[in-house]
């Protein structure tokens, strides 16, 4: 039986031998040529001849006996994140003085450890453009945060980020607009209803400008982003006004019948969802005031007022 130590030379000469073409023995014609880890040396394990010394050791530094060990100490780093300016490729130091024990710094290293700290914020970022890049990515990270959306939002906003800065569409634009319209565009993309007032409240310019930008950057980059579904906003309106599940069912039933006779062409689909809403918790007995429904979807009175007429003349009952 097969010590550990050459079964595993064994597997490193077997993948060697895949990677590479196919080795044999100079002096005894073998192809049985196994890697020895320990020396990094290439070795025919007939005759023990040494083809070749002073081999890279790409394999990892722990040792492993048996496949449930092997599987349990196989380990990746962290993974690669589009959020994050280096790809989160480079290290960072940490701002609390301690040192791996929890101990307390000295005065003279906490000094040292700030000179260390404040030249790798600035190494990190080597021209202007990665400097853009950082500062556009805290801010979107910043209002997904406050917008409570998931991480794949943020990823694919990121993205859009870096496509509108590879194509130079961030010229004569500001970088939180831009910003903004990425993540507004990552929220439709990836069927996250966010509506742009509520994307406007989190960000740091007027929607006006985030929507003039992100109709540019859809059209640039060819985003093809589908319309907004009414039915989507339903799930999140009803919960904060505490409704149950049959006014829901009867709130997206109301869209549906709507929406097949044309009447959400043009209209606001935050207005349309929130009109229904009203409508089914009249026809549910959950009776809810329009001002109630029209404070959670942020929409005014009367559009829930223009919405609900017609939807309620769609539906059959006048």
């Amino acid at each position: 039986m097969e010590g550990p130590s050459r079964q595993r030379q064994r597997e490193a000469g077997e993948s060697e031998k895949q990677s590479d073409e196919q080795l044999t023995c100079p002096e005894c014609s073998s192809d049985d040529v196994v890697m020895d880890a320990d020396q990094g040396e290439l070795v025919c394990d007939d005759c023990g001849l040494v083809l070749d010394e002073r081999q890279i050791d790409r394999g990892p530094e722990w040792r492993a006996f048996n496949h449930s060990e092997r599987q349990s100490k196989s380990r990746v780093g962290a993974p690669v994140t589009e959020t994050m300016h280096d790809k989160g490729l480079t290290t960072t130091i940490d701002w609390k003085d301690k040192d791996a024990y929890g101990r307390s710094l000295s005065s003279e290293k906490r000094s040292q450890m700030h000179r260390l700290r404040k030249w790798q914020e600035r190494i990190r970022t080597k021209d202007a453009g990665e400097r853009n890049l950082q500062f556009a990515l805290s801010e979107i990270d910043r209002m997904a945060s406050a917008l409570g959306v998931p991480r794949s939002v943020r990823e694919v906003a990121s993205v859009i980020y870096r496509r509108a800065l590879k194509e130079d569409l961030i010229r004569g634009r500001s970088i939180e607009g831009v910003a903004t319209a990425a993540l507004y565009a990552a929220c439709r993309q990836e069927g996250i209803p966010r509506s742009l007032d509520e994307v406007a409240e989190v960000s740091r310019v007027e929607q006006k400008e985030i929507g003039r930008t992100y109709r540019y950057i859809s059209q640039e980059l060819g985003l093809e982003l589908k319309p907004v579904d009414p039915k989507q906003f339903v799930p999140r309106f009803a919960s904060a006004l505490g409704l149950s599940e049959e006014t829901q069912a009867k709130a997206t039933e109301i869209i549906d019948v709507s929406a097949e006779q044309g009447l959400l062409s043009g209209k606001s689909p935050t207005g349309f969802a929130a009109a229904a809403i009203y409508a089914a918790s009249l026809l549910c007995n959950e009776k809810k005031t329009q001002r109630e429904v029209a404070d959670v979807a942020q929409v005014t009175e009367v559009t829930i007022r223009n919405r609900y007429q017609e939807q309620i003349e769609a539906m059959g009952f006048r």
